[in-house]
């Protein structure tokens, strides 16, 4: 069967699903087979929808097809591209926080992560008065030339993050194009090519799933539990992000409190992931929060406290039955050095002892209808700004 190489990477992956270390419930493993699909909606998705010839911008990753921590505050979008072609990216600036961009060489494996070739933001490009803009990537070395990036050797993919602090703010567009295929069509399928591409699309699968199987181990799960590193530049990330990262585990009647400054940066925000490496159900739950969405109490402090049980604050990050898991913060289009005066302080107290915990307890208070307006608003803003 021309299908056979990709039926075979699926039983492989789903053993690797069913092999994972962290698993201990049934729980667990019904949201490995659920991340899992999301995983082989991804790759097929990308064996199918890019051509060398004709590339085009995809979303590998967002609320169905999550993988390595993604961030509920941001769209993401990438395109595969050869080092010595010259592309022209074209689009019109949102409203939205940050608009990046990323140069990589290799792609995220078991063994390794990727290159960050260059990264910057749309700080360094011309943007017209109507927010269209024209950047282009290419082999050539034009020094001081606005708008044109000069792709390194091994260049291999361009990667665009929209990220949102606000989630009412208007996305923009963006599309791709190869300077010299624009205006034509790519080759008509063949078998073999077919053969290829389900292929591909099988190994992608397998790679997906062991590389943010190990991910963590690199990042995360050698810190001390329940503590948090300070701001730091995020490992082969953009250029003026700053990540903090941790992983938790609490029983039903603690609470994690944490304490952060609320920084002078355009993006400032923070979630929890599951054991798979993944965000938690964002829409439906507040298990993310940034600066826009944040309670910021008087003294300039943002406290977020994360708990299975509800605590009747606004800054409730909820774990929906994820009693271990990642915490991430991300500082983004960051303008000086953090500190760690700019990172949190995290401290696990009884679930009874969140309020003496909260300094501004009386003001942080909110009722069950008021948060599940602010609920409403999670589920409306992300229906608004992208489709299943």
């Amino acid at each position: 069967m021309l299908t056979d190489s990709f039926a075979d990477a699926m039983a492989e992956a789903e053993k690797l699903i069913e092999s994972a270390p962290h698993i201990r419930t049934e729980q667990d493993l019904l949201e490995g087979y659920q991340y899992l699909a999301g995983g082989v909606l991804a790759t097929t998705h990308a064996a199918w929808a890019t051509e060398r010839s004709h590339p085009t911008f995809i979303s590998g990753t967002g609320p169905y097809m999550k993988m390595g921590l993604d961030n509920p505050d941001t769209l993401y979008f990438g395109a595969r591209i050869n080092d010595d072609i010259e592309y022209v990216v074209t689009g019109v600036r949102g409203t939205t926080a940050d608009l990046s961009f990323q140069v990589l060489s290799g792609n995220y494996t078991a063994a390794e992560v990727p290159g960050s070739v260059s990264a910057f933001d749309d700080r360094a490009i011309d943007i017209a008065p109507d927010g269209s803009f024209e950047v282009r990537f290419g082999p050539d070395q034009k020094p001081g030339l606005r708008n044109y990036f000069t792709l390194a050797p091994g260049s291999s993919q361009l990667v665009v993050r929209e990220v949102y602090s606000d989630w009412s703010q208007r996305r923009g567009t963006i599309r791709i194009a190869r300077a010299d295929t624009a205006g034509t069509a790519p080759d008509p399928l063949t078998r073999e090519s077919v053969e290829k591409r389900y292929t591909r699309a099988g190994r992608a699968l397998v790679s997906r799933v062991k590389t943010w199987l190990k991910f963590p181990e690199w990042f995360y799960l050698n810190l001390p539990v329940n503590t948090m590193t300070e701001p730091r530049l995020t490992p082969g990330g953009l250029a003026t992000q700053y990540s903090s990262v941790g992983h938790y585990e609490l029983s039903e009647d603690e609470a994690i409190v944490i304490t952060v400054p609320k920084a002078d940066v355009p993006y400032q925000g923070f979630q929890l992931g599951s054991m798979w490496y993944i965000s938690l159900d964002y829409i439906n739950h507040q298990t993310s929060l940034n600066v826009s969405q944040s309670q910021v109490d008087p003294d300039g402090n943002i406290r977020l406290v994360v708990s299975e049980r509800n605590p009747g604050i606004a800054n409730w990050i909820e774990t929906v039955g994820h009693l271990r898991g990642y915490l991430q913060f991300r500082w983004q289009r960051t303008s000086r050095e953090l500190t760690p005066d700019d990172g949190p302080h995290i401290e696990v107290v009884p679930f009874d002892e969140i309020r003496s915990n909260l300094p501004y307890f009386d003001t942080n208070k909110i009722s069950s209808q008021d948060f599940a307006v602010r609920i409403a608003a999670r589920q409306a803003a992300i229906a608004d700004r992208m489709l299943g």
